[in-house]
């Protein structure tokens, strides 16, 4: 799959595109058994898909380079000891996604869209955030509840809803 297919499946099936954190985590990927292997790190300051933090990379020699000004997303080389390069996100790639983190709930979210309402401006999506966290504390959820946007490899948390991506998703849900 291209990198955004598969993180929307990893998001959808599991939790994410794995994001990698130290030398281990890199090597278990290695077990896809692929040469080229889509991972959660993206060119938003490098940032990991499921918005986690790590001071570990596998760059390899010249990595990234962004060839030709398209290169936003990363996959592991496993020819080259699973060293990180930079590609164009619309390749098609193996790819790892990881499964559910006990302290960490991941909702998908769905709104009709108001007239001149960009729900990608930082302020409405931060008042839509705390209106949230209002909801979910009267419902007897924790004061210390932690929510955020998670952004696509395109730097946008919220996209018009694709009805071919949609319709083909739920054939193959059918098979």
């Amino acid at each position: 799959m291209t990198w955004p297919e598969a993180q929307s499946y990893c998001r959808a099936q599991y939790t994410d595109l794995a994001s990698v954190r130290n030398m281990t985590e890199n090597q278990k990927i290695q077990a896809a058994g692929e040469k080229y292997v889509w991972i959660g790190l993206f060119r938003d300051s490098w940032k990991w898909s499921d918005g986690s933090n790590s001071l570990f990379s596998f760059w390899k020699k010249g990595q990234p380079d962004n060839n030709n000004g398209n290169e936003a997303c990363v996959a592991a080389d496993f020819s080259q000891s699973g060293a990180w390069e930079d590609w164009p996100c619309d390749m098609e790639r193996a790819f790892i996604c990881y499964g559910p983190v006990v302290s960490k709930k991941v909702m998908k979210v769905k709104f009709e869209k108001k007239k001149n309402l960009d729900l990608n401006d930082p302020a409405v999506m931060e008042a839509m955030l705390n209106q949230l966290k209002q909801k979910l504390r009267a419902q007897g959820l924790d004061d210390n509840i932690k929510l955020s946007w998670r952004k696509q490899a395109d730097g946008k948390v919220f996209h018009k809803e694709d009805k071919k991506t949609n319709k083909r998703r739920r054939k193959r849900e059918e098979l």
